[in-house]
């Protein structure tokens, strides 16, 4: 057993709000001496890993170009072949079985979704189901199901084709092409590395509104150490080989890095990543008075005027905020459209206040409208908010750190079934 598995003493910290309705169905994983050697190269690209990954969690592999991250996430659904070790899925040891039906199994998620451009959306999602034999019915269920779980409008894009998709549209349909066998285990391959910073800071969003909803086990290679903060349970840091340096909650890779290595790599602003921790969905949100289509904007006006407020949110008839329409421009109008601005500043409830000032540098308000679960709006997020749960985490940091007490170390071991792992399902 590798001495760089990590603690479990913190590993629901990062889910306040509970697992998702469905419960967990990832499955465990285990790589076990895990060699990759590459004909006519001295040094193996991958050398010897040993790490386990806990049923229904996110764990983000980062490190240097060339480390063996891309490597060792190809092993897992044997993409590229292991030269020693074995990798046990859920109990079944991967390497003994077809390499097809293991793919099969476990959704796989490239940048910029790797759609077939010659197919629709539709036609893309249901690649697999077909392969699996399921029927039509089921079939369309399943790519509508998924559509709406990506937050794209089944009616509006299962007959489009990737040309007419945004980028960021293109990526939801990937993985929601990953998705569609309902697969235990997640790979993802710099996923959201071809997209605008704000599409990107909405597609994390999404994958963790999706996670806290489906509870797969996601395993995702990036080289963004933000990303991986803001995504992992875990953090895996590897160094040339895919040697384990680290491998622990975020929390306490920011709080106690390894060795100067992981120091290094963290880089600048290492506290205040530790303060941006915080989620959204930790802070007391401002409400907001709601419209909906066809309702006057007199009444609207007069219900800000009760409330106080300036500004209205507009939403559709799923509570998705659709329109933020300001005093001055409700007094022009008649009654409220059912018009989507496409360019309001959202944030999900399980982003980072990191996130959200990022998004409020594009409002027009200094304030975001935060979402949900399927972007349903749940109140406003505005920078004093912010400010005040970042003064009282830099209390509490100092308040800690005074008192002796640790905030966070990298323990070495792993308790298995803290993790979710038996030994039977691990194989031992």
């Amino acid at each position: 057993m590798s001495d760089t598995i990590p603690s479990t003493e913190t590993s629901d910290s990062r889910d306040p709000a509970g697992p998702g309705t469905g419960g967990i169905t990832g499955a465990s994983i285990l790589l076990d001496t895990v060699t990759k050697r590459y004909p006519g190269q001295r040094k193996a690209a991958v050398d010897g890993l040993t790490m386990e990954i806990p049923a229904g969690k996110i764990v983000m592999l980062v490190g240097p170009s060339g480390c063996g991250k891309t490597t060792t996430l190809k092993m897992i659904n044997r993409l590229i072949e292991p030269t020693e070790g074995r990798i046990v899925l859920d109990g079944d040891d991967v390497t003994k079985m077809d390499g097809d039906a293991l793919r099969r199994r476990i959704g796989y998620v490239i940048q910029a979704g790797g759609l077939f451009p010659h197919m629709t959306v539709a036609t893309n999602i249901s690649i697999v189901p077909k392969m699996l034999g399921w029927t039509k019915e089921r079939i369309a269920a399943r790519v509508d199901e998924l559509l709406e779980l990506v937050s794209l409008d089944p009616d509006l894009y299962r007959d489009r084709y990737p040309k007419e998709l945004s980028g960021g549209q293109q990526q939801r349909v990937g993985v929601a092409r990953a998705l569609a066998a309902d697969p235990p285990v997640l790979l993802m391959d710099e996923p959201f590395g071809a997209v605008d910073p704000i599409t990107r800071l909405r597609l994390q969003d999404e994958l963790i509104n999706i996670q806290n909803e489906l509870q797969k086990t996601i395993v995702c290679v990036t080289h963004d150490f933000d990303e991986a903060v803001k995504l992992g349970d875990w953090i895996a840091i590897f160094t040339e080989g895919a040697q384990l340096v680290q491998y622990d909650t975020p929390e306490r890779i920011l709080a106690e890095p390894a060795n100067e290595f992981v120091e290094n790599f963290i880089g600048a602003g290492a506290g205040l990543k530790q303060l941006t921790l915080t989620r959204v969905n930790e802070v007391e949100l401002a409400s907001a008075v709601t419209a909906e289509e066809g309702q006057l904007a007199s009444d609207v006006l007069s219900r800000l005027d009760e409330a106080q407020h300036d500004h209205a949110v507009i939403v559709d008839s799923r509570g998705r905020a659709i329109q933020w329409l300001s005093r001055r421009q409700l007094g022009r109008i008649d009654t409220i459209s059912g018009d989507r601005d496409a360019k309001l500043p959202l944030v999900g409830d399980r982003a980072t206040l990191n996130d959200a000032l990022d998004t409020m540098l594009v409002s027009s308000v200094g304030a975001a409208l935060v979402t949900g679960r399927r972007d349903v709006f749940l109140g406003v997020i505005d920078v004093d908010t912010i400010m005040d749960a970042i003064g009282r985490a830099h209390s509490n940091a100092r308040t800690a750190h005074a008192s002796g007490r640790p905030v966070g170390v990298n323990t070495g071991t792993i308790d298995l079934r803290d993790a979710g792992i038996d030994g039977r399902q691990a194989g031992e």
